[in-house]
């Protein structure tokens, strides 16, 4: 069956003006915005398809996930109405990680999501040949209904060092501010059940957050500048949609 999404492309090309002036004048959609200028593009996905067994979890274009060992092997994302629905399961013990290995030092991602109470949505970069950090965790841009949270990970709470000092209760005060400078919140209010564009940037050490068309955060830290990133990871504690995923490469 068709998507509903790829339905009313079909139908917005027999009523272009209408559709043309319904479209929000300031907002730019990501499934249309324009590269990075010079960048390569890594990788774009619509999600305009469905799974041969609903009942599975089958996301298709390489996605992984960790619902296998995290979730007891439950279902956690579908793919439905052309968009990537994101839910963590109850038995599950970790946040939903829905993964596709892809290589940069620098990029532009771009995305589309929509959020309810509650929820939130990370974009996590990882490299899992990086063995100073637990589980290849480099940087994160995590972004809620009322907060943008980026951290540099592979310094801060991710360093091997600080996580195990963290687990054990056994961190310093040097540790605890040192962790706390790894981290830059933002304010945001954003509209639940509604989607919203964003964009995250990464260039040399430093992380550029935009909502909407309209910056709203940027934060410097050794640890995103990590030369050899090499998996996306849309990370997950509660629910999200996601659609129109775009990685660029940026140009040099």
């Amino acid at each position: 069956m068709k998507s509903m999404k790829s339905w009313n492309r079909t139908a917005c090309v027999g009523v272009l003006a209408t559709c043309l002036f319904a479209l929000p004048s300031a907002t730019i959609n990501a499934a249309d915005a324009a590269p990075p200028s010079g960048g390569k593009l890594l990788l774009s996905d619509s999600f305009d398809r469905e799974e041969a067994d609903p009942a599975m979890e089958q996301i298709g274009n390489d996605w992984g996930t960790n619902s296998k060992s995290r979730a007891k092997g439950n279902k956690q994302v579908d793919l439905v109405d052309g968009a990537m629905h994101i839910t963590r399961h109850p038995v599950a013990d970790h946040g939903v990680s829905v993964t596709h290995e892809v290589s940069f030092r620098d990029a532009t991602i771009q995305l589309r999501f929509k959020l309810g109470e509650k929820d939130d949505l990370g974009i996590n970069i990882a490299d899992m040949n990086e063995k100073s950090v637990h589980a290849g965790h480099i940087c994160v841009a995590r972004v809620r209904l009322t907060g943008l949270e980026m951290t540099d990970l592979k310094t801060g709470p991710m360093n091997l060092q600080n996580r195990e000092a963290r687990l054990n209760n056994s961190l310093t005060a040097a540790q605890k501010a040192l962790i706390k400078s790894k981290t830059k919140n933002v304010k945001l209010n954003l509209t639940p059940d509604q989607w919203h564009d964003l964009q995250v940037q990464i260039k040399d050490d430093t992380m550029r957050v935009s909502v909407d068309g309209e910056p709203v955060g940027e934060f410097q830290s050794p640890g995103i500048g990590h030369e050899t990133k090499s998996r996306l990871r849309l990370a997950v504690n509660k629910s999200a949609w996601v659609d129109d995923v775009k990685v660029w490469d940026s140009a040099e």
